[in-house]
C-alpha cells in the first residue's frame, strides 16, 4: 500500500528537519544510514495529513519522540487521535519520551531493534 501525503507539508517537514530537537538529533544519529538492522529511516516524513518524526517504509514503522508539551492533556488527546489514524493506515507507532532518548539512548535503540526482530512492542 502506497502512503500518500499532503504536498503542502513538504516545506514544513524540511523546516522541521532543520530545527530538530536534541533528542531527534541523537536518535537520528542511530537511525541514519541504515545503522539499525539495515533498514532505511526518513526523518520528519509527511504521511497523509501528518508529519512523523521518523519513518521506515519497509517496516511500516513510525517512531515518535514525545517532548514536554505532550504531557498536557490536550496534546495527549491529539496524540491518541493521530496514532489511531496512523495505525488505521497499517502503520505501527513506537513512542519514546524525550528524556529517555537523551538519557537512555541505548535502551531506545534496543527497543527499536527488538520490535524489528519480533514485530511487537516489548
Amino acid at each position: 500500500m502506497k502512503i500518500h501525503y499532503d504536498p503542502k507539508l513538504k516545506t514544513l517537514s524540511r523546516k522541521l528537519r532543520n530545527q530538530s530537537t536534541l533528542s531527534e538529533v541523537l536518535l537520528w544519529q542511530k537511525l541514519r544510514a541504515k545503522q539499525i538492522k539495515g533498514f532505511q529511516f526518513m526523518r520528519q516524513k509527511p504521511i497523509d495529513k501528518y508529519i512523523v518524526d521518523f519513518y521506515c517504509s519497509k517496516l511500516k514503522l513510525v517512531i515518535e519522540i514525545d517532548g514536554y508539551s505532550h504531557a498536557f492533556e490536550e496534546a495527549f488527546k491529539k496524540d491518541v487521535v493521530r496514532q489511531k489514524y496512523l495505525e488505521s493506515l497499517g502503520l505501527t507507532v513506537l513512542r519514546f519520551n524525550d528524556k529517555d532518548v537523551k538519557q537512555n539512548l541505548d535502551d531506545v535503540v534496543r527497543t527499536i531493534e527488538g520490535w524489528i526482530e519480533t514485530g511487537t512492542t516489548p
